[in-house]
């Protein structure tokens, strides 16, 4: 079945053990932190799926940090889909639900900045995102060495569907 059939779709509770599936391989080389399946299930309404004829082939969640801030998280692939696209689809499809939901900004830290800069992100600072050093970054067996890019990008005030962006600051 063609890439061109594969449907980005909010990932459902029976999605769970999928995902954990697909993140399995990634937590030993330090690309995603290891997640169980009931954590993925707790938040499973972060979480897009990559769809191909009715199987979970990639992942990609969103996290909200309030005031307006979004990170895009544990983005996997199927290890034989990798390097075809997938994974910018998944990032592209993460962004517009976080225009839609309303977030003026969204980050990633990441091992492959150049996926993300090829969508328009741009290298920034890990410091910029203490929310993220404090919920992930110290419970990372990399807290110390850690090899990962910041990269954001700016969503401006541009919102889409029932959610309107409120005046605050970024945090």
């Amino acid at each position: 079945m063609p890439l061109t059939s594969v449907a980005v779709r909010p990932a459902s509770p029976g999605d769970a053990e999928a995902v954990v599936g697909l993140l399995g391989p990634y937590v030993p080389e330090g690309i995603v932190l290891p997640r169980s399946a009931d954590e993925v299930r707790a938040a499973i309404g972060d979480f897009l799926v990559a769809d191909l004829g009715g199987r979970v082939v990639g992942s990609v969640a969103l996290r909200d940090y309030g005031g307006l801030l979004m990170e895009i998280r544990s983005l996997v692939v199927h290890t034989d889909l990798a390097g075809k696209g997938l994974g910018t689809r998944l990032v592209a499809a993460a962004v517009e639900e976080a225009r839609r939901r309303g977030a003026r900004r969204v980050f990633a830290l990441t091992l492959r900045p150049g996926l993300f800069e090829r969508l328009r992100f741009v290298p920034v600072d890990r410091d910029l995102f203490p929310q993220k050093v404090w919920a992930d970054c110290s419970r990372c067996p990399k807290r110390n060495r850690c090899d990962e890019v910041a990269v954001t990008m700016d969503l401006g005030q541009r919102a889409t569907g029932s959610h309107r962006p409120r005046a605050e600051p970024v945090a």
